[in-house]
């Protein structure tokens, strides 16, 4: 079903930092997706991972969840991590820092959106009497605002 799908689609966001601005990047990461969902009008909410719920990889990660109102519960839809150095050391990804010393690069990455949950909370949470409000933001590309 919808929470265990072996293949799915989503848009991915990638960043290479310098170490001193990486966790200002990942917050910056988490708040573009959070400002999409904003922008869809869906209920959600953000996670600051605990190391045993993260990838033994990443140094920091926060998912979000929007509200399935069908299962009554909330759906991972995107994910964004900070790997520090882990990546890079295995791409040997440096930059010269401004001693003129190579220093690794930090990697971060995201799913900004999983679509197929994305596209299940907008049919469920825009669900009326009279068909399926689409988002105003949506329109221009729909064409129309409501599924009857």
């Amino acid at each position: 079903g919808l929470n265990r799908l072996h293949q799915f689609d989503k848009v991915e966001i990638v960043q290479v930092a310098h170490p001193e601005k990486s966790y200002e990047i990942l917050e910056e990461m988490s708040l573009h997706v959070q400002s999409l969902l904003q922008k869809l009008g869906l209920p959600y909410r953000v996670l600051r991972l605990c190391g045993g719920d993260m990838s033994f990889t990443a140094a920091l990660t926060y998912d979000m969840e929007t509200w399935s109102a069908a299962q009554q519960r909330w759906l991972e839809v995107s994910s964004v991590s900070n790997f520090e150095t882990f990546q890079s050391n295995r791409l040997k990804l440096r930059f010269r820092n401004s001693e003129g010393k190579n220093q690794l690069a930090h990697t971060l990455n995201g799913s900004a959106l999983a679509l197929p949950r994305i596209v299940a909370t907008l049919l469920e949470n825009n669900q009326t009497e009279n068909g399926i409000k689409i988002p105003e933001v949506l329109v221009p590309y729909t064409r129309f605002e409501w599924i009857d």
